[in-house]
């Protein structure tokens, strides 16, 4: 089992930061020569992933990587928007200091990677990290909310987001607008205003509210 997770926790990075293509199958007879395991192992892993929306399986033509879709996108912006909306005023009302100083510490990394990926030419190397930091940002934003089922719906909602944009966000043309973007949601959620907050996550997330154009 220590494996399977292992290996989960892999593919569920790769598929996330698109190593794989858009509509193209995940042969588990393949990839069992990668990990060094049982084909059956690597199924077991591949419904555990079409289960949290990163891997589409249909009966006969088998496993494969979700198609980018510009309804879907929208989708999961809106239920972005309302779940950090939410996880982030609730983090403001219970989180106290030790949330502030978690959140501010997040920002602090994300901002840097933020601003070396703006003066670089060749961002490739900052691109898990960013990936990570960006991740760990909005996680840290909801996270002293005291409901586990929003911090598991928001989980999979922005894995969801992320491997919908990554082929799309690569060129990072949008990084000087993030840079402002989240430093006024760390302002705004250090202020306590729960209504400024609220509407700075939207702000943030409202270019992926355009749909085809992103296409």
């Amino acid at each position: 089992m220590a494996q399977e997770n292992e290996i989960y926790e892999s593919l569920k990075q790769r598929l996330i930061i698109n190593e794989f293509e858009h509509g193209s199958r995940l042969r588990a007879e393949v990839l069992k020569l990668e990990f060094g395991c049982s084909a059956s192992s690597l199924r077991e892993v591949l419904f555990r992933l079409s289960t949290v929306g990163l891997v589409k399986f249909q009966e006969q033509r088998g496993f494969r990587v979700p198609e980018r879709s510009p309804k879907l996108l929208i989708e999961l912006t809106h239920m972005r928007v309302l779940l950090e909306g939410e996880g982030t005023v609730l983090s403001i009302r219970n989180g106290g200091v030790g949330w502030e100083a978690r959140l501010t510490a997040a920002h602090h990394q994300l901002s840097h990677i933020e601003k070396r990926i703006h003066s670089s030419d060749d961002r490739t190397p900052l691109e898990p990290l960013w990936f990570k930091a960006e991740q760990e940002f909005h996680e840290t934003l909801i996270s002293a909310c005291e409901t586990e089922t929003l911090k598991e719906m928001h989980s999979r909602v922005y894995a969801q987001f992320r491997q919908q944009l990554m082929v799309v966000d690569r060129n990072f043309d949008f990084i000087s607008d993030n840079i402002q973007h989240h430093s006024a949601i760390l302002e705004a959620a250090l202020s306590g205003d729960e209504n400024l907050t609220r509407q700075k996550i939207h702000d943030h997330l409202a270019r992926h509210l355009l749909g085809d154009t992103l296409y």
